[in-house]
C-alpha cells in the first residue's frame, strides 16, 4: 500500500469518527448524548474540543456539565471563551464546573479573554475570573483585583486578596492590612491576615499582631501562621501568649511559629506544652523545641520518649536528634 493511499484510509477513518460523535451528540437522548461527551474524554484530542464546545450548548445540564468539566484538559481561545460565558448557566453545578475548569488553566494568554470580564458585577462572574486569574499570576491581574476589594460580596473581595497575595504585590500591602483589621466578613479578614505573608519587611507586624486577637478563631490561627512563615521575632511575647488561645487550633500554629523563630525565651512555656493533653500539641511542642535547640529542654524531652502515642514519641527523638546534634 502506498504513503498516500495509507495517509487517505487513517484521513477517513479520523473523519468517520468526528462524524460519529457529533451524530452521537444530536442524539435525541440526552444519555446518549452524555455518553457521548464521556467517551470524547476519553479519547482527549485537541481536535475534538470543537465539539465539546458545541456540548456546552447542550438543553441538557448533565451533559453541560460534562462537556464543562472536560474541557478543563484543552486551553484554546474558543474553550476558554466558551467556559467564560457558562458562568451565567441557569444551573448552579454548570457553572461551578466552569469555574474550576477555568481555574485550572497554565497559560497566560488566557488571560487575554479573563481581563475583560473581570470587572464583570455578578459576583459569581467575577469570583470565577479572579480566581483563574489568580492562577496565572499575570502583572495585569493587579488593576481588576485592587478594584475587587471594595465589592459588596465578600467571596469576591478573598478572591481579590487571594490575586494579589499570588502576585505578590507590596503596593498592595496597606490595603490587605485594612481588610485584615476591619473587614466584617471573618474569612475575608483571614485572607488578608493570610496574604501579608508575602511582605518583605516588619511592616505588616501591627497589623499581625492585632490579627492574633481577633474575634474569630480562624483569623487569629492564620495571625499565628503567618508570623512564623515571616520569621518576625519581635512577635515571640505575642505568640507565647497565644500559647493560652481557647483554640487548640490557635495554639498548635502559635507552637509551630515559635519553633521557626528558635528563640530561647520560648522553651520553658513550650515545655509546659509538651505535657498537654492533646497529642497534636505536644508533637508540635517537641518538633519547635528540636528546631530552637536548646539543651535546657533536653530533661523534659527524655521523659516524653515514653509518650503514649507513637507520633508524639516519633517527634521527641527528632528533637533529641536534633539538639544533640548542636550541641
Amino acid at each position: 500500500m502506498s504513503a498516500a493511499n495509507s495517509l487517505s484510509i487513517k484521513s477517513h477513518s479520523y473523519d468517520d469518527e468526528i462524524n460519529d460523535f457529533r451524530h452521537r451528540l444530536q442524539n435525541p437522548d440526552a444519555a446518549i448524548r452524555r455518553i457521548a461527551v464521556l467517551d470524547l474524554i476519553d479519547v482527549a484530542a485537541d481536535e475534538h474540543a470543537p465539539l465539546l464546545v458545541e456540548a456546552l450548548q447542550d438543553p441538557s445540564a448533565e451533559v453541560r456539565l460534562e462537556a464543562a468539566r472536560a474541557l478543563e484538559a484543552f486551553e484554546n481561545d474558543d474553550s476558554v471563551a466558551a467556559l467564560i460565558d457558562l458562568l451565567t448557566d441557569e444551573d448552579t453545578e454548570v457553572r461551578e464546573a466552569a469555574a474550576h475548569a477555568l481555574s485550572e488553566l497554565k497559560d497566560p494568554e488566557s488571560a487575554i479573554l479573563l481581563l475583560p470580564r473581570a470587572l464583570d458585577e455578578r459576583p459569581f462572574v467575577r469570583v470565577a475570573i479572579l480566581r483563574a486569574l489568580r492562577e496565572l499570576r499575570v502583572p495585569e491581574s493587579l488593576e481588576p483585583a485592587l478594584a475587587a476589594l471594595t465589592h459588596a460580596d465578600a467571596s469576591v473581595r478573598r478572591e481579590a486578596i487571594s490575586v494579589l497575595g499570588y502576585l505578590k504585590q507590596v503596593r498592595a500591602l496597606g490595603l490587605i492590612m485594612q481588610l485584615a483589621a476591619s473587614d466584617i466578613d471573618p474569612e475575608v479578614r483571614r485572607a488578608a491576615t493570610g496574604a501579608l505573608g508575602f511582605a518583605t519587611d516588619d511592616s505588616v507586624l501591627p497589623a499581625l499582631l492585632a490579627a492574633l486577637r481577633d474575634a474569630a478563631w480562624q483569623v487569629r490561627e492564620e495571625a499565628a501562621t503567618t508570623l512564623g512563615k515571616l520569621r518576625l521575632e519581635a512577635a515571640t511575647a505575642d505568640l507565647i501568649t497565644t500559647l493560652d488561645d481557647a483554640y487548640w487550633q490557635v495554639r498548635l500554629r502559635a507552637t509551630r511559629s515559635l519553633g521557626r523563630l528558635r528563640s530561647a525565651v520560648a522553651v520553658t512555656p513550650l515545655l509546659q506544652t509538651l505535657q498537654h493533653q492533646i497529642s497534636n500539641l505536644r508533637k508540635e511542642a517537641a518538633l519547635s523545641l528540636g528546631e530552637i535547640g536548646d539543651a535546657a529542654a533536653l530533661p523534659a524531652l527524655l521523659i516524653a520518649e515514653q509518650d503514649p502515642d507513637p507520633e508524639v514519641r516519633k517527634a521527641v527523638r527528632l528533637a533529641l536528634e536534633q539538639i544533640r546534634a548542636g550541641a
